[in-house]
């Protein structure tokens, strides 16, 4: 069957960053043609100002070289400007009368520098600082001429500045509003950030007006409004972005500021969809990396037939060094409602924190000099937290370390490539890493525009506190205190629930390494240690044996790591044969100790209702596939028909409430002290997707809850914004369903097996 032709006409960040994540999901569903502007491959736009600054080199901002493409069986068409689309015919035109027909159509044509109309505008030697080739003339410029102006004082002009001074001219800012950066700073963030900028060599002229570009050809300077002059032989206009719409609108596509699109990135006409800059969600168009990441991924998603719940927009924000300074920006920060929840300025230090709050909710966010909280906020910023969650929790002697503790672990921390904490950390574990480098040669976090670089450096510390028991180490006056991050699991250890967990997962990781297998299945340990004073003498245990309150917990991580530790039971025949049967003990303590630990309700088990109601397919199979597995804790999960039911979904640990629209699913809920009403995870349309988000969300908290914590519990310490952006993704949904039934499945061969050699009670003795 011949392929679909899939025509992206833009070969900027936010188009191949969708077509990279549509190979990755069905690499051979499209044959795949992308049209750029410029003769070069897609390169990291947010990088230029570093290329101007001497920092990096064109190559090292290359995102995908030209082999990427080959190897993909990309057609990357250079140097072509489409100029038409039909969309009767679908097929496309550029300006060279080169002619592509497309089955499905993607816009991504980004944006250009806005060019307000000063007279003058048009002369030599004013120009944008938009692509590689603004830098070679701003080079060239260099070269021959001393003296530039920068009109506009945004994140871009000051970029474009530091890049001039960097090249040996004198740069002057000119701003038309009272302080700089006005769109993510309040005054006094914007007062040290120029400080910082004058001692670098920067000078700005504010509140600003220009009146026209003087000269006759060629730039000579600028006239202002209120009479005053500057000399200036280089202007670079530096004032905002639009969005490029031109083309669409030409075609018949419905365009108001942007690109008109709907949550699954659709256009107003059927086959074409837009993403990035040139796209308008919701009255929105974004000019920053993660949101145009994220429409990406949705887009993907949709263009290879998965579900998808769609793009909800997002919350603004800007995480970045700034001439080398950092500046973190989230949310609101300017507006009449709002108040001021936490304002620290630091002079000493150089540091500035400012919280803003509305209605006793977390609305915006900003931070100067250290920015290592910025995801953290961030955060909160989404989900609109109560202020009282700003509170600090624990020995805050070490700000960032705390900060990097607290962060869920699905929370993205480079936004640039889209990498987690729990990524970082994995990284950090499994590769033996470091340094801030070895981190971003190996993850890629910190290797776009560096605005992250503060929290790797805490995750570096977080994990080296972790593997040392909960030493961390003072970085003001070198020395080291022990101070546990948490509460330890009991007065045998000073490791709390989270070390305790991974402290089991690498004996056992361990282990497989050295009888030369990849994986081991659920719960094995080599026979020594599955006597349980061995394994609690590699944990350094102050109790040889142990007591009631570690023992459970010190089974279940056991049984719980080799949950993803998955392998065939055949690589375990030969080396672990004399094994399984400690194995199915300890399976078999666990299931005495959780003994039917996940109970369900509905309505044929409530007395009042006709006894001849039966159970529904979604209620069998939740029963068949979960009501005798291994749970941390008690779960009580509630399926409502409709909103008269007697059963509540809305108090349960996981409810699941019918609706005209199909099923919403709740999480989080607890109808003991204190009572928790249950958080919205998703709505689905059918029984089949109401399950296989349902069975995500138990197999996800049993993989990251800690023993005996209560579903609610698990809800609020990994926070229901992490929860939603890990489960409602599709593909990741089906790994963890499908784990499930391969654990059931293997247990249940391994268990039939081992029961016809030897019965259950000369187990048991």
């Amino acid at each position: 069957m011949s392929r679909k032709k899939l025509v992206v006409i833009g070969n900027g960040m936010a188009g191949v960053k969708c077509v990279e994540e549509i190979i990755n999901l069905e690499p051979d569903m499209y044959e795949i043609v992308i049209y750029g502007t410029e003769p070069r491959p897609n390169y990291n736009r947010i990088m230029l100002s570093k290329v101007l600054q001497g920092e990096h080199s064109i190559q090292d901002i290359i995102i995908n070289d030209w082999t990427w493409y080959a190897e993909r069986n990309i057609r990357l068409c250079t140097g072509e400007t489409v100029h038409r689309i039909d969309p009767r015919t679908k097929f496309i035109e550029t300006e060279t009368g080169k002619k592509e027909t497309y089955d499905i159509l993607i816009l991504a044509t980004g944006s250009s520098p806005f060019i307000p109309p000063i007279p003058g505008i048009d002369k030599e030697r004013v120009m944008s600082f938009r692509s590689i080739d603004d830098c070679t003339r701003m080079s060239d410029y260099s070269r021959e001429y001393r003296k530039a102006a920068v009109i506009g004082g945004g994140l871009l002009g000051l970029e474009a500045a530091r890049g001039l001074l960097h090249l040996g001219m004198e740069a002057v800012v000119v701003h038309n509003a009272p302080y700089i950066m006005n769109r993510q700073l309040d005054y006094e963030a914007a007062a040290m950030l120029q400080r910082e900028l004058e001692d670098q060599g920067m000078s700005f002229l504010l509140n600003k007006n220009t009146q026209k570009v003087t000269g006759r050809s060629q730039a000579q300077g600028l006239l202002f409004t209120d009479g005053s002059k500057l000399e200036a032989q280089l202007v670079i206009v530096a004032v905002g972005i639009r969005p490029n719409v031109d083309l669409a609108r030409r075609s018949g596509i419905a365009t108001q500021r942007a690109v008109v699109v709907d949550d699954h990135m659709r256009t107003s006409v059927s086959d074409i969809y837009a993403v990035g800059e040139c796209a308008e969600h919701r009255g929105i168009s974004y000019g920053l990396v993660a949101p145009l990441y994220e429409q990406g991924k949705v887009l993907a998603r949709t263009l290879c037939g998965q579900e998808v719940p769609g793009y909800a927009g997002s919350v603004p924000y800007s995480q970045l060094k700034v001439s080398g300074v950092d500046v973190f920006s989230a949310g609101e920060i300017s507006g009449e409602k709002l108040e001021t929840a936490i304002q620290h300025l630091d002079g000493i230090q150089g540091t500035y924190k400012k919280v803003l709050m509305q209605a006793g909710k977390v609305r915006g966010a900003i931070l100067f000099g250290n920015t290592v909280e910025g995801t953290a906020l961030l955060g909160l910023v989404q989900r609109e937290a109560d202020v009282a969650e700003l509170a600090p929790k624990g020995d805050a002697s070490d700000p960032a370390v705390t900060a990097a503790a607290a962060l869920p672990s699905q929370e993205t921390v480079c936004a640039c490539n889209n990498v987690t904490k729990a990524a970082i950390l994995k990284a950090i574990q499994e590769q033996r890493l470091e340094t801030e480098e070895q981190v971003k040669q190996q993850t890629k976090a910190s290797g776009s525009c560096g605005g992250c670089k503060p929290m790797v450096a805490a995750l570096l510390k977080h994990a080296k506190c972790v593997e040392l028991g909960g030493v961390s180490t003072s970085t003001e006056s070198g020395s080291t205190e022990e101070k546990p991050a948490v509460l330890p699991v009991c007065h045998c250890t000073e490791m709390s629930h989270a070390e305790l967990k991974h402290r089991v997962s690498v004996i056992l990781e361990t282990y497989a390494k050295e009888v030369n297998i990849s994986n081991v299945a659920s719960g094995v340990l080599p026979l020594e240690d599955t006597q349980i004073h061995s394994l609690l003498k590699q944990l350094n245990w102050h109790s040889e044996h142990g007591c009631p309150v570690c023992l459970p917990a010190i089974r279940y991580y056991v049984y719980v790591s080799g949950l993803m530790l998955s392998s065939t039971e055949n690589e375990l025949k030969t080396e672990l044969n004399q094994l399984q049967m400690e194995d199915l003990q300890v399976e078999l303590e666990l299931e005495q100790e959780h003994h039917q630990s996940i109970y369900i309700y509905s309505e044929r088990h409530v007395s009042s209702l006709a006894s001849n109601i039966t159970a529904s397919e979604l209620e069998t199979r939740l029963r068949t596939d979960w009501e005798t597995a291994i749970m941390p804790s008690e779960v009580n999960i509630a399926i409502a028909w409709d909103s008269r039911s007697p059963v509540n979904a809305l108090v349960s640990d996981l409810g699941l409430q019918a609706s005209p629209a199909g099923w919403e699913i709740y999480v989080g809920g607890h109808a003991g002290h204190p009572v928790k009403e249950g958080s919205l995870l998703g709505t689905t349309e059918s029984e089949q997707q109401a399950f296989i988000l349902a069975s995500a969300c138990l197999q996800w908290y049993r993989q990251t809850a800690w023993f005996d914590e209560p579903l609610w519990m698990w809800t609020e310490r990994l926070g229901m914004m992490s929860i939603r952006e890990t489960l409602l993704d599709t593909q990741f949904q089906r790994e963890l369903t499908f784990n499930r039934a391969q654990e059931r499945e293997m247990d249940a061969e391994r268990r039939a097996e081992i029961l016809l050699e030897k019965p259950i009670a000369q187990v048991k003795a």
